[in-house]
């Protein structure tokens, strides 16, 4: 039996935190390696090449965002079955969700292999650099089975209370992606296409390498798979709460890709400065985010135990926890913003530079507004309630397109425009997220009250 932790016992804040601790540590691993390929990409092939990796990374995050939705959305159904101690649903629901996913897989391959060229299109590619971006993304769309694989399984030990496992596969993906983006970038010289291969050898790596440690170790995944024991209403728990998690992430990305799009019409200059800046955000907020997912299977696990006295704790826990963490971050941002970006840009690009410390100056001091949307997401998704989690996104997204296609266009903002969106995206679902969940207390008192 593999290394569980019951998140039903234990004071709150240490039993969030040591477990988020290593889901923070993998994705700075995660953010590290991406910081990596974007400095090579950046210092060693050019300004072209990073505006067409930073152009592709977006789309690739929103294609990776559906599967990491359906994951999620299968890793709460985990965490529900495990806290009432349900193990013939947990495998129910452990074969439901994989035949999903590999479903889901194929055909986002499928898809995106067979059509690049009216994805180019979409995405407004400059032309100069329509051929490098092609040939990268011809290659890293054939990591997104790994990608799958990788978070199956990742969702499955984080559900049960391992976040250690995931976190060793990750940080041997980091590691390899660093010495191939290296190797054949600064020494054998394959430009983009090198990036895109070490990519995809070391997604690979950690699927492969983590769904065979669970199936050596974990007797119960092993006997869900040979039988395959799948019930109709463990898929439709799975189908139900992947459906609209994936639906959240994919909206959520949806939107990024589209005001990526709209950032390729203004230029290689300004799409560099943004791919620039938006890896140095994503490592940043990076850590509320995850911390954000493990309170969400805190809450899972816990709600499934009928604990919830320790369900508020972990809220009030969290949200003192994340909105501390935001106002450092939007501290460090604003006094570091130059020369975290001369790390991917070199200090002779000064339109560049520029461009990418005005993002980060707009942006980074409302940090707060993106932490505390990542703990409506969690929340929503422990408790039940999925949908609201969509909704929360279009009105971030919603606000956050339209409002940047309409600054953007006036003389007074352009580019700025588009970043002063963002921020003014998070405070609206925030606020909505709040008012729903003044509301959902209620009616949760109300129903005791009735009972």
């Amino acid at each position: 039996m593999m290394n569980q932790q019951d998140l039903t016992k234990g004071p709150v804040f240490a039993t969030i935190s040591l477990f988020a601790f290593p889901m923070i540590l993998g994705n700075i691993l995660q953010q590290g390696y991406n910081i990596v390929d974007t400095w090579v990409v950046g210092h060693m092939i050019g300004p072209d090449a990073l505006a067409a990796v930073g152009s592709a990374f977006a789309l690739m995050t929103f294609l990776t965002s559906i599967l990491l939705g359906l994951c999620m959305g299968s890793g709460t159904v985990f965490s529900l079955c495990f806290g009432r101690h349900d193990e013939p649903g947990l495998k129910s629901s452990v074969c439901a969700s994989f035949f999903l996913l590999a479903a889901v897989a194929a055909v986002l391959t499928a898809v995106s292999v067979l059509g690049i060229d009216v994805i180019m299109v979409r995405m407004n590619i400059p032309k100069e650099i329509s051929e490098m971006t092609r040939g990268y993304l011809l290659l890293v769309f054939w990591g997104i089975p790994a990608v799958a694989v990788y978070n199956y399984f990742g969702a499955y030990l984080k559900a049960l209370g391992n976040s250690v496992v995931p976190l060793l596969f990750l940080g041997l993906a980091a590691i390899l992606n660093i010495v191939l983006d290296l190797l054949f970038v600064a020494v054998f010289h394959y430009g983009t296409l090198g990036a895109a291969y070490a990519t995809v050898i070391s997604q690979y790596l950690s699927g492969i390498g983590i769904s065979i440690y669970v199936f050596v170790k974990e007797r119960h995944i092993r006997d869900a798979f040979c039988h395959f024991q799948m019930q109709v209403s463990g898929f439709k728990e799975i189908a139900n709460y992947s459906a609209l998690t994936c639906m959240q992430q994919s909206v959520m990305n949806l939107g990024i890709l589209m005001v990526q799009g709209l950032v390729n019409s203004f230029g290689t200059a300004v799409m560099a400065a943004f791919a620039a800046a938006v890896k140095i955000e994503a490592f940043t907020y990076m850590p509320a985010q995850e911390y954000a997912n493990a309170f969400s299977t805190f809450t899972a696990q816990n709600m499934g135990a009928k604990q919830q006295s320790r369900v508020a704790g972990g809220i009030r826990c969290a949200l003192v926890t994340v909105v501390a963490y935001c106002l450092f971050a939007s501290l460090w941002i604003w006094l570091l913003a130059e020369p975290l970006l001369l790390l991917f840009i070199q200090s002779s690009q000064t339109a560049i530079l520029a461009e990418g410390v005005r993002y980060l100056r707009i942006v980074g001091p409302f940090y707060c507004g993106i932490g505390c949307l990542f703990l409506f997401y969690g929340l929503y998704r422990a408790v039940g309630k999925p949908a609201m989690s969509v909704v929360l996104t279009v009105i971030s997204l919603g606000t956050r397109v339209v409002l940047a296609y309409l600054l953007s266009s006036m003389d007074t903002m352009q580019a700025a425009g588009i970043w002063w969106s963002i921020p003014i995206g998070w405070g609206l679902a925030d606020l909505a997220g709040y008012v729903y969940y003044r509301f959902w207390l209620r009616m949760s008192a109300y129903g005791k009250a009735e009972s």
